[in-house]
């Protein structure tokens, strides 16, 4: 309807997987570049989970278009089948034949088998990509996994990509599925846009449909930002739905104010007089039912016969409900972070870098907290990313949030499970569930680091000396094996081997360089001083 208005030569937010607007964000080429180390190795299970929308499908698609030829390639996007039904599937996939009407596994096993075995001898590759994987059963996934049995002295004959949200990763960590847990080769969680990729990406969708002017000016990326959690799908709605608005009033481009709007419309939000609307009608109710409790009271008080009869007949029951008290409901964990009222929120950084500090055992005396840090021998880094990095990493962090009024406040993150985090606020712990930082955080984070006195960022094959040694000896221990001290002290091929498993193991892109965040995750093998983020939160 508004293409011919602004001028465009297609609708640029359609959902629709079009590849002429494919945009890959940083988050997006590390994803690809796990899925291709996982398909150019020796074989195994390669996963890539996401939340809905965030564009594991984009990722899948430029992986199908740099898979070589010697590939064969079959896609399941609806995985929600029987053992039987998912193997019956692979068949017709691969073009496998069997016999006519089988429902035994085991015949079809035997089959894919033999089809592997033959184009292994074919010097054939062959990769099984299923999509939204969540919705495999146990028994389904243990026998995809019996499936990557069959291999050679050197590899395995089955590749298998597994797509899914992140409730998958949850999924393989069960206890009966830990066997398919540690055949995973490399591992990936897609996260959501930045900030300034929201704008990127609005931008390069509205250059690919031929716009010729400034159709969302960049003072509402912020605003699209927050809203969309920088989800791609999302953004698509938002800005469709706005750009709807748009040239149903008229308007040249989109404001705030018909964002807003857009932004009712896709979450179903009611305005601000309905919401008041609502709230009246609320209150009615609760002033009704609040009289006609009073009325059965005062009813009650002027008949004492009948009360007197009814507690009689209840006085078992009475004494029954003294003798075992019911429980008291667990109050639920509040799902909003609000910086207390009586602080400025000029002041939330140096509180937030004061506790942090203070967790390291020091003090922060104000200015440059990275410097200050330097001189306490410990290293600022700082990122976006989601919770599973800060989980990995494990150290307390300085995230920068913000209110449901857009107000921009900065929390320590000291204390993180399933269900709950612990933050050190304005002089305050508070915890609150884990959903509130969907709605709150821009995914930014600043934590400390201690870097061993050996070791110096960005080291490299090839390289010798004493930071060699310590990476050989952080490596053995975080893989749980005994470290050749009698080695030469050389950044060699197997080290680098090494290097590439243990990023892969960390969810790091496997390039074989320990810079920042490969050292952070060594140095935390040893470094039983630090503070850690899966424990009790840290006390003022």
């Amino acid at each position: 309807m508004y293409q011919h208005y602004f001028g465009l030569s297609d609708a640029p937010f359609s959902i629709a997987p079009d590849p002429r607007y494919l945009f890959l964000s940083q988050r997006h080429q590390e994803a690809l570049a796990h899925l291709l180390y996982g398909v150019n190795g020796d074989g195994g299970f390669v996963l890539l989970t996401g939340e809905i929308g965030a564009g594991k499908t984009t990722v899948c698609r430029c992986l199908l278009q740099q898979i070589p030829d010697s590939c064969d390639v079959a896609y399941i996007f609806n995985p929600k089948l029987t053992v039987e039904e998912l193997l019956s599937t692979i068949c017709l996939e691969f073009g496998i034949e069997y016999p006519a009407g089988n429902t035994s596994v085991k015949v079809y096993v035997d089959c894919i088998n033999a089809y592997l075995l033959d184009a292994h001898a074919r010097g054939r590759h062959t990769v099984l990509i299923i999509d939204e994987a969540q919705n495999l059963s146990s028994d389904v996934l243990e026998q995809m996994r019996l499936l990557t049995n069959l291999e050679t002295d050197r590899r395995k004959l089955l590749q298998i990509i597994l797509l899914g949200q992140p409730e998958l990763a949850l999924m393989l960590e069960r206890p009966e599925l830990r066997q398919l847990s540690q055949r995973i080769v490399a591992r990936y969680h897609l996260g959501p846009l930045s900030k300034a990729e929201v704008a990127a990406y609005v931008r390069h969708r509205l250059e690919i449909s031929g716009a010729q002017r400034q159709l969302f000016p960049a003072r509402l990326m912020g605003r699209l930002y927050r809203l969309s959690g920088g989800v791609p799908r999302v953004i698509n709605v938002l800005c469709d739905r706005a750009l709807l608005g748009a040239y149903v009033q008229g308007k040249e481009r989109i404001d705030g104010a018909t964002l807003a709007k857009a932004a009712r419309e896709v979450f179903h939000q009611p305005s601000v007089w309905q919401g008041r609307l609502r709230m009246l009608g609320s209150g009615a109710v609760l002033l009704v039912g609040l009289a006609l409790a009073l009325a059965v009271y005062w009813k009650e008080q002027g008949e004492p016969g009948v009360a007197a009869v009814q507690t009689g007949a209840n006085a078992p029951a009475a004494a029954l409900s003294k003798s075992k008290p019911e429980p008291k409901p667990v109050a639920a964990l509040p799902d909003t972070l609000a910086w207390p009222a009586d602080l400025a929120f000029g002041d939330s950084r140096a509180l937030a870098y004061a506790a942090l500090f203070r967790a390291w055992g020091a003090e922060y005396p104000g200015g440059d907290a990275c410097k200050q840090a330097e001189g306490l021998g410990l290293r600022c880094y700082s990122a976006r990313a989601g919770l599973d990095e800060l989980r990995e990493l494990n150290r307390p962090a300085v995230l920068l949030l913000h209110d449901r009024e857009g107000r921009e406040f900065h929390a320590v993150l000291n204390a993180l499970d399933d269900k709950s985090l612990g933050f050190a606020m304005g002089g305050q712990t508070v915890t609150v569930a884990i959903g509130a930082l969907a709605a709150q955080w821009s995914g930014q984070y600043t934590l400390l680091w201690r870097m061993p006195a050996e070791a110096h960022e960005n080291i490299r094959a090839g390289e010798r000396g004493p930071a060699v040694v310590w990476l050989r000896r952080q490596l053995a221990q975080a893989q749980g094996r005994a470290d050749d001290e009698g080695q030469e002290p050389s950044f060699d091929q197997e080290l680098l081997r090494q290097v590439k498993q243990f990023q892969l193991d960390q969810g790091l892109v496997p390039d074989g360089v320990v810079g920042p965040r490969t050292l952070m995750r060594l140095a935390a093998v040893a470094d039983e001083t630090a503070p850690k983020l899966m424990r009790k939160p840290v006390g003022k």
